[in-house]
């Protein structure tokens, strides 16, 4: 993106009024008519869609039975319409403008503020406030944080002769089980509505993202909701066989037991945020602008910059964690060119009970049998190797085996059927949130860490516990247990700013941009088998900056399946995680060893310098039908770039000729194929005509390409 990007809000009084949304090239409008605020469309080349006065190209909100720019039902009654207009305000500076439009309820003692941020790129930022202004309670039973009329079509205009089945496509992640994160695919849109769904009817390890392409002309929306809890994306598409009028029409809604949130009285309610651009062009253009926009406006913390992407190594329940192999095992991440030693679950657990770990979950201390010097033995020799330290916690669950479980099973969630749980704390209990905050605040303190490492392993369907309100209703919890843990994390980062907080649950569990402010980068998956680890990468690496995902090296059933370099190069597309390549008291291997100091060193002094601010090219981003994943980075200046190419199941020895997407045709780069280290020069335009010819020997196996301006 560059600095001068235009960005700016402007609003058009009369009946009725026009909220103008402009940045990049993307437009979206709004009016408030008649008691309601309208979607009214959207334009992918920078043009008001009043840009002819007298013929406006808005939607024709009569083809609409839902044309409200978002839903909110009070007591089950619809709130969307019955508005009074109250003020419209923004606020400006160099980087970003932001907008409130005030709105009354005449249906219910309510008001609506609808926050509207927009910083350049071609995505915005979207939330709600909805503040109870009676002496009653009000229960919140529909919340979509944006629904909008997306465009309509006369096709008797566009000379196609494909039927309506081909109009559209969707990408979203097809899977929402744990291991599956991540596995991209685009899907024919038929007509009716389609919904995608998160958390609370499906499993937890979908990332709340979605693209809508229209495959006639040639744009795409993509959208996030930066939220923990239930989700649904809902695409509505309107279109008949020989009729030449479609319609489309999008929600992204906040689902749960209802009612969401029961509404004290005079109390504000502040809505997770959504995130919806649009732009004329490919997928990469759409990821790019997506993280450029997530980068400057949304996981800005300062706090909990990524940039640095420290490489993490780290060891847990699957070795046996005593005090001589810790100190082994630092020995060798020293030496591959680790930076950070963490270690992960079962440093609560006595020795020959790390599998176990779940039960000794909230001891918080290291087990004194394990550790019978205490953990600073292990922190101690970490730094005196030039590495930092680092440990995990699940905080939100309990163990059964730790005081408190047997000292306050009332902060243990409750579900619809009154059922406890075994072990997932109810963090909308302030006693209990503040026992949480007040642990981990205790542990980077006490045991002087450099990185915390957040786990969250409980069950999808435990999310939606309920809880009694002062009013006597019942409440879902989940709204305010992950407003709660958002805050938490929030308040400790600002106070450790320089410990790094790495973010995972169960793997990809929690990835999205509401959880992801306070924490440098997160884990995105524990799957780390070929050949689906690297089509995890490739889907993952869409919804957020490469910088922000973890994947992992070694460990975790890594090293069963494809070559030493596949699962090597498939982290350096993202933020290296390390683990060990020879047990404890056994002599590495050399030739594996030269080769992971190598491509770290390529990592370090090539790679990481330009990862936090790079474009990220997919050049196959679907890979259901696919025999290899391509994968791209470049800096934004041109100047250098990497690209991986993995071969998947079955596909054998394959040549891959793959056209560079991040050069500058009229620089001369130098080229490094690195399996054999050859390197050759080449004009950019010859690399734009001729592109690149990779040898990959085998299935499951790689070629890492380095380019380099000369």
């Amino acid at each position: 993106m560059k600095k001068d990007s235009f960005f700016d809000i402007y609003c058009q009084q009369g009946e009725p009024s026009v909220f103008c949304y402009r940045s990049g090239n993307m437009v979206y409008e709004e009016g408030f008519e008649k008691g309601a605020l309208i979607s009214y469309g959207w334009n992918s080349a920078g043009y008001p869609l009043n840009v002819l006065t007298n013929c406006p190209t808005r939607i024709n909100r009569k083809r609409y039975a839902e044309p409200f720019s978002f839903n909110i039902e009070i007591d089950g009654q619809s709130i969307d319409f019955g508005l009074e207009f109250e003020n419209f305000e923004t606020e400006k500076t160099d980087n970003r403008i932001t907008s409130v439009l005030s709105l009354k309820s005449t249906i219910k003692p309510v008001k609506i503020k609808i926050f509207t941020l927009l910083d350049g790129t071609q995505m915005f930022s979207r939330w709600l406030e909805i503040e109870n202004l009676s002496d009653n309670y009000l229960n919140i039973s529909r919340l979509s944080l944006i629904s909008s009329a997306m465009e309509s079509m006369d096709v008797s205009d566009y000379n196609t002769n494909k039927g309506i089945e081909d109009y559209y496509s969707t990408g979203y992640f097809c899977d929402d089980r744990w291991g599956n994160e991540g596995l991209f695919k685009w899907n024919t849109l038929y007509p009716g509505k389609t919904c995608i769904d998160g958390r609370f009817t499906r499993n937890r390890f979908r990332h709340p993202l979605i693209f809508i392409k229209n495959n006639l002309l040639g744009k795409i929306w993509f959208a996030q909701i930066g939220w923990s809890g239930g989700f649904n994306f809902s695409v509505d598409y309107d279109a008949k066989k020989h009729e030449p009028d479609t319609h489309l029409s999008f929600k992204a809604e906040l689902t749960g037991h209802k009612p969401l949130a029961v509404l004290k009285p005079h109390e504000k309610f502040t809505s997770p945020c959504v995130h919806i651009g649009l732009v004329a062009g490919d997928l990469d253009d759409a990821v790019n602008e997506m993280h450029a926009h997530i980068r400057k406006s949304v996981l800005n913390t300062p706090e909990a910059d990524g940039r640095n992407a420290l490489i993490n190594c780290g060891m847990g329940a699957e070795h046996t964690m005593n005090v001589e192999d810790s100190k082994d095992f630092i020995l060798q991440f020293a030496e591959m060119g680790g930076e950070i030693f963490t270690i992960d679950a079962g440093w609560e657990c006595p020795p020959e009970k790390e599998m176990q770990w779940g039960d000794f979950n909230g001891r918080n201390k290291p087990d004194p049998d394990r550790y019978p010097d205490g953990i600073k033995v292990l922190s101690d020799f970490a730094h005196e190797n030039g590495l930092k330290f680092g440990l995990w916690v699940d905080i939100e669950c309990l163990g059964k085996y730790c005081d408190t479980y047997e000292t306050h099973p009332e902060w243990l969630s409750v579900d619809p059927l009154g059922e406890r749980s075994s072990k997932f704390m109810d963090l909308s209990v302030p006693e209990c949130a503040e026992w949480c905050e007040n642990e981990l605040s205790r542990i980077i303190t006490e045991y002087e860490l450099d990185l915390l490492r957040v786990d969250h392993n409980v069950d999808y369907t435990e999310y939606f516990g309920m809880r009694k309100c002062e009013s006597g209703a019942l409440e879902c919890v989940n709204f305010r247990h992950n407003m709660a843990v958002y805050k938490m994390y929030e308040n400790l980062k600002k106070k450790f700013p320089k410990v790094i907080f790495e973010n995972c649950a169960g793997g990809g569990g929690r990835t999205d941009l509401g959880m992801m402010k306070s924490f440098n980068h997160t884990w995105v998956s524990d799957w780390q088998k070929a050949p689906r680890s690297v089509m995890i990468t490739n889907g993952m690496t869409m919804a957020l900056p490469p910088e922000r995902v973890d994947r992992l090296f070694a460990g975790m059933g890594c090293h069963t399946l494809g070559s030493l370099d596949f699962h090597l190069r498939n982290t350096m597309l993202g933020h290296i995680s390390l683990n060990v390549i020879s047990p404890a008291g056994a002599r590495p291997n050399t030739e594996q060893m030269e080769f992971i100091k190598h491509s770290v060193g390529i990592y370090k002094d090539f790679i990481r310098p330009f990862l936090g601010d790079s474009n990220i090219y997919h050049h196959t981003p679907d890979l259901t039908d696919s025999d290899a994943c391509v994968i791209e980075l470049s800096s934004r200046n041109k100047a250098k770039g990497v690209i991986g190419i993995f071969t998947l199941c079955g596909s054998g020895e394959k040549t891959v000729n793959i056209i560079p997407k991040g050069i500058d045709t009229s620089a001369t780069y130098k080229i490094t194929l690195d399996n054999k280290r050859d390197s050759y020069t080449i004009s950019g335009s010859e690399l734009k005509n001729k592109g690149i010819n990779a040898y990959v020997p085998c299935s499951l196996s790689s070629e890492l390409v380095i380019y380099e301006t000369i």
